[in-house]
């Protein structure tokens, strides 16, 4: 069966792949609207929306809504990204009116009790603490506010104690109403799913959606930094970036590759020379995060003190012959490993679910599985050397770590060696 999408009046999409061999769907709203797109004083109101959604409307208690989809076998969830947060649910395909009756009653009759509220403000604080007492969380939420500093894009989901604690039930109602509108809202299924159905089902609950476009998010700028935060642990928690690229970019799966190449798996570079070879580290592992506008290129490893002054120059030295000596075999076994991933992921209908809300998110439209594939194969060796080198000699690096870090490299040390520009002040 084809991916088929229909666009309601109220200025929602509804985009489907159905799997006849399936018994059940996966079936969600992802909205296009995360952490960036809240003001200074609104930080962490997102990620509270999205707990808040399942206390209570003005049908259902928040027990009355875990009962109900519970009862049919079914489960509910939710997540807050950057950019994006998704409301969805696991559910037999004879139940996916109830999915969906749920999931509207959430998104626009949530009533925001007071004492709920209060409750899960206490809840999320916990929340904060515990983050901020994980070396492996607290490390990338520097990372990300040394790489954006001052920008929405730079802060963390979960916000701060008094952000959250602030937040009141009017806060709510007014962010809702100007990010949770018609045109930046997805539902998408995936798996036992009839699209005709589906749009008739949105089209009756969803029809009072603002139709009008909410705000766009504040334009990313990158600038790159020096976080630290020296604890007394066994372990230093390092990361090193640089400015990645966009979803959008041409570069896109190049980056991609790129990061897998330096350290996406046991035969990587990175985990071959500086953990096999070397034993410099437990862990280390390379990513590259794309946004709207921008992108992270990164670099993260777990170290014993001992080792933190060996390690940043093997890291970099490896870094710096990726630009120039990567070979035709580690480009083929990285465009293996994201081929495999995308073809798997068509399996499972929830990860094909939250692929086509992003596409459509994104570009407005379900990108084909076989052009998607045709974007990886068509990256070659010199594009990726060519990227690595202004990636990697460009923006100034970003530096963050955690716990017994005395001996680690300064951040101008590595522009320095790198190429790059200046470090920002």
């Amino acid at each position: 069966m084809t991916v088929e999408v229909t666009r309601l009046p109220s200025g929602l999409t509804v985009v489907t792949h159905p799997m006849d061999h399936l018994q059940s769907a996966a079936l969600g709203v992802w909205v296009g609207a995360g952490s960036r797109l809240e003001a200074p004083d609104e930080h962490g109101i997102s990620h509270l929306l999205e707990h808040m959604a399942f206390k209570g409307t003005a049908r259902r208690s928040a027990t009355d809504i875990a009962e109900e989809i519970e009862a049919v076998g079914g489960e509910v969830n939710a997540a807050t990204s950057v950019e994006t947060t998704s409301y969805y649910a696991r559910i037999l395909k004879d139940d996916a009116p109830l999915a969906v009756d749920i999931l509207s009653d959430i998104l626009t009759n949530s009533v925001f009790d007071p004492e709920e509220l209060a409750r899960e403000q206490h809840v999320i604080v916990q929340e904060i603490g515990a983050s901020l007492d994980t070396p492996e969380d607290r490390v990338f939420d520097l990372f990300v506010e040394a790489a954006f500093p001052d920008q929405p894009i730079g802060r963390t989901i979960l916000g701060t104690e008094e952000t959250v604690r602030r937040t009141a039930r009017g806060d709510l109602d007014s962010y809702l109403g100007r990010h949770y509108r018609g045109p930046q809202m997805v539902l998408a299924s995936a798996g036992a799913v009839d699209h005709a159905a589906l749009v008739d089902l949105a089209g009756d609950v969803f029809g009072g959606l603002d139709a009008s476009p909410g705000p766009s998010a504040q334009p990313a700028r990158y600038r790159g930094g020096d976080r630290r935060e020296r604890r007394k642990l066994m372990e230093a928690q390092i990361l090193l970036g640089f400015e990645g690229v966009p979803y959008s970019s041409e570069d896109f799966h190049a980056a991609q590759i790129l990061a897998s190449v330096l350290g996406g798996g046991m035969s990587s570079r990175l985990f071959q020379e500086v953990r096999e070879k070397r034993g410099l580290c437990y862990s280390i592992y390379a990513f590259h995060w794309s946004f709207n506008d921008t992108g992270l290129l990164g670099v993260h490893a777990a170290t014993g003190a001992e080792d933190v002054d060996a390690l940043m120059p093997v890291l970099v030295g490896e870094l710096e012959r990726a630009s120039d000596d990567l070979t035709e075999a580690e480009v083929a076994r990285a465009r293996a490993q994201m081929r495999a991933s995308l073809l798997m992921s068509l399996e499972s209908p929830a990860a094909r679910a939250g692929q086509l809300a992003r596409q459509m998110l994104l570009f407005d439209r379900p990108i084909p599985v076989e052009e998607l594939v045709e974007r990886i194969d068509a990256v070659s060796v010199p594009r990726i050397r060519d990227l690595a080198r202004r990636l990697l000699s460009g923006a100034p690096p970003t530096l963050a770590a955690i716990g017994p870090i005395e001996r680690l490299t300064e951040q101008e040390r590595i522009a320095e060696r790198l190429g790059s520009t200046a470090p920002a002040s």
